[in-house]
């Protein structure tokens, strides 16, 4: 180094500068000298090996390697060269300068552990995206795992850096924090909650991106767009975004709709009040009508049969003959109590689609049907009187 100081002086020398000035120049000339390796290093990583790795990765068919290596990842390990080389080399420059080279090694290396830490998480964004596209794993809600791998990144990385200014060994730092543990669980009680409710909802297999899940508590209904260590995000069905605390999920009731997806099936339950005064013994006439649309056979017809049974039994061979019922899952027709405004009469099937608009107009066909058809056994929807029935112009048409 000495040899290396004195070729610089002489070439000082040699420039004009005075001597006393001297010991001041060759420093800033190491200086600079330092600047522009680490800078050329930076760059000739960033325009020479960046675009190689990235030649390289896209020859490949695997898609993990386009993750792993992608501009931000290079871009952040880029940031490590310069603390690297201004560590190797500040020695040398301020040999003379004991003081001032130990709060300049001090401070590259606060530089480096952030340019390291920056790096860390941005590898594990590169594996989060990676998981993301895995088939096993792109539906479980890691996201809240990395984020907090992420913050136990950021913690011992603070704690290295205090370290480093305080001049301590890190374990006596660790050590002074578990003192204060208490308040640290304190402040960080909606990220511990998370953490535990994320590492139960991924292992419990309870929620996934893409979820439909109702909670109406919060005001949720809608599928799950999100899952992070502190929220997860519900984007309700008329297109607003609702936020949960993960933890509530695990505590409170939630009602997951994946089943109903996964059965490839939606349940249709709907009822409709019959008047029972229109429910009556068939007559001979209604049996003969009956029989000739071939609602009932001719065994059916030589004795006792009530209306009512040949309407449930006419709409139970509707549901089974109908090209968007399921057929796989359970059909059924059925009474319910008695009440004070009739007999309600309960369809129960499923459909063979859970896209809610084709939905939606199944159930709308089969009750539209059976509305309509109704009347043919002689009998009647329950409904409460409104003003124009009492009006005297229907009374008489009604008559």
């Amino acid at each position: 180094m000495e040899v290396i100081n004195q070729s610089i002086s002489r070439f000082l020398e040699y420039l004009g500068i005075d001597k006393s000035n001297l010991d001041w120049s060759v420093q800033l000339a190491l200086i600079l000298g330092v600047v522009v390796i680490s800078f050329l290093c930076t760059k000739i990583f960033r325009h020479l090996i960046i675009p190689t790795v990235k030649k390289l990765t896209a020859k490949t068919k695997a898609t993990w390697d386009d993750y792993l290596f992608n501009e931000r990842m290079m871009v952040n390990f880029s940031r490590i060269i310069p603390p690297i080389v201004w560590y190797g080399l500040l020695p040398f420059v301020f040999s003379k300068a004991p003081a001032l080279m130990n709060f300049l090694m001090k401070a590259t290396e606060i530089y480096l552990v952030v340019a390291i830490i920056l790096l860390a998480n941005a590898f594990l964004t590169s594996l989060y995206s990676i998981s993301s596209e895995h088939e096993t794993l792109r539906n479980r809600p890691l996201k809240g795992v990395y984020q907090t791998i992420k913050l136990v990144v950021i913690g011992v990385g603070v704690v290295i850096i205090l370290s480093i200014i305080l001049g301590e060994d890190a374990t006596i730092i660790l050590a002074g924090f578990g003192a204060s543990a208490t308040v640290l669980m304190l402040i960080f009680k909606d990220s511990i909650l998370g953490l535990v409710a994320g590492v139960q909802l991924s292992a419990n297999d309870m929620l996934r991106p893409g979820d439909w899940i109702t909670m109406p508590k919060y005001g949720a209904n809608g599928d799950v767009i999100e899952v992070s260590l502190t929220t997860v995000k519900v984007r309700n069905f008329d297109k607003t975004i609702t936020t949960i605390p993960p933890y509530a999920l695990v505590s409170d009731s939630f009602q997951n709709w994946r089943g109903m997806r996964e059965t490839g099936g939606r349940r249709i339950m709907r009822s409709v009040n019959i008047d029972v005064t229109s429910v009556h013994f068939c007559t001979k006439e209604e049996l003969s009508k009956f029989m000739a649309k071939g609602w009932i056979s001719e065994a059916d017809a030589g004795k006792p049969i009530v209306n009512f049974q040949v309407f449930r039994n006419y709409l139970l061979t509707y549901l089974n003959q109908h090209p968007r019922v399921s057929k796989e899952q359970m059909i059924m027709v059925r009474q319910l109590q008695p009440t004070a405004e009739g007999m309600p009469m309960e369809v129960y099937c499923f459909t063979n689609t859970t896209v809610w608009q084709e939905y939606e107009e199944i159930q709308s066909e089969i009750f539209d049907h059976l509305l309509a058809v109704v009347g043919e056994f002689n009998l009647r929807i329950f409904q409460r009187p409104g003003g124009t029935d009492f009006h005297p112009d229907r009374y008489r048409a009604n008559t």
